[in-house]
């Protein structure tokens, strides 16, 4: 999930030196969503090993 949330941001980030802001803006989103549910998911992982 995280190397998916990676692509993401460095895909904003070549968009946006481009000067493509829509573009750069959805990939942007698109990477803090992802990150979120990775983390989301980690932590629920994390959880499940304890009990």
């Amino acid at each position: 999930m995280f190397r998916w949330g990676v692509i993401f941001l460095i895909v904003a980030l070549v968009a946006a030196a481009l000067g493509f802001g829509g573009l750069a803006g959805t990939a942007a989103y698109a990477a803090k969503i992802v990150f979120v549910v990775g983390l989301i998911l980690f932590v629920l992982s994390l959880f499940s090993r304890r009990g």
